[in-house]
């Protein structure tokens, strides 16, 4: 279920794993009620099935296609908006296990066998993609947990993440900014109250001090500091959650663009078709047409030949 958030930030999803289940392995449809921008407490590793669109993990934005794995660490907001027909879904188009810090610090601190998955485990806070063979095994493994019952399902996660974290060439990170990294510093907890106050407000004219003023910093000092973070300049932070927001109403709404473009915080269209262009690689009514298709990759083909 979802609790209660302020205005446009990410939704707090509350995970709960079955009496005799120490992670959760779920698959959902799209549309979806949890199938939106949100974030919750514990590691999430999330194949999709079917479909492309645009995925949102952390400040990243980027294509997904079927077959694509990302695993996320605590607390770092996530959202695969799929390229479909309006009033048409997807059965079934999400596999994933949740699983709680305290199971990921007894993997990495309690087998030195689990060296690997330590380092895996770090990197997850910022969005990790997986690709080659490692996701082709990963994708298998992750499906096959959903048959098993008891002490089998158990060893069969622990091969899937001893699998998933053996090639460090076959995975890549997403976000530059991990809000809740957990490193407890002044500079960390700067970082997530600002990120919390751009999420919920983006939508509206911020002025650069007023960010600053989150964080009791001077503006020019914030600037630095953010850029430093985040990879990215104050503005071009804003704009991109700003798209963000335009790429989820361009794909599940009729609205039109310029509606979605004030809506979303954008003062003209103009501005509005290049930045989102600048994000997406492609204006917002190119990526309203590729939200009326849907594309079977081969490997679904395969499957279910």
């Amino acid at each position: 279920m979802l609790e209660p958030t302020p205005p446009n930030g990410p939704a707090l999803e509350v995970i709960l794993c079955g009496p005799r289940e120490s992670f959760r392995w779920a698959t959902h449809d799209y549309p979806h009620h949890l199938a939106k921008w949100h974030c919750h407490p514990e590691y999430e590793l999330h194949l999709i099935r079917e479909s492309s669109g645009r995925m949102m993990i952390g400040d990243h934005v980027g294509p997904f296609e079927a077959g694509s794995l990302i695993l996320t660490g605590p607390n770092l907001p996530h959202n695969w908006v799929s390229a479909i027909e309006p009033g048409t879904s997807l059965r079934e188009r999400d596999v994933l296990v949740q699983f709680s810090g305290e199971i990921a610090d007894r993997l990495s601190h309690a087998f030195a066998e689990f060296a690997e998955v330590a380092a895996l485990l770090q990197e997850a806070a910022f969005g990790v993609e997986f690709i080659g063979e490692t996701a082709e095994r990963g994708r298998k493994k992750l499906c096959d947990i959903g048959e098993l019952e008891g002490p089998h399902r158990l060893l069969a996660f622990l091969s899937l993440m001893a699998d998933l974290a053996t090639c460090r060439a076959e995975r890549r990170t997403l976000s530059r900014c991990a809000p809740a990294l957990g490193l407890h510093t002044s500079a960390s907890r700067k970082l997530e109250r600002v990120i919390a106050f751009l999420g919920a407000h983006f939508r509206r004219d911020i002025a650069l001090q007023e960010a600053a003023d989150v964080c009791n910093m001077e503006a020019t000092a914030f600037s630095r500091f953010f850029k430093h973070q985040t990879g990215h300049n104050f503005s071009a932070y804003v704009n991109h959650l700003r798209v963000q927001a335009a790429c989820q109403l361009l794909a599940t709404s009729d609205k039109s663009i310029t509606d979605i473009c004030f809506e979303t915080g954008f003062n003209n269209t103009a501005n509005f078709n290049r930045r989102f262009f600048m994000v997406c690689g492609e204006t917002p009514s190119g990526y309203r047409a590729t939200t009326r298709r849907i594309q079977r990759p081969p490997f679904m083909q395969r499957a279910t030949a």
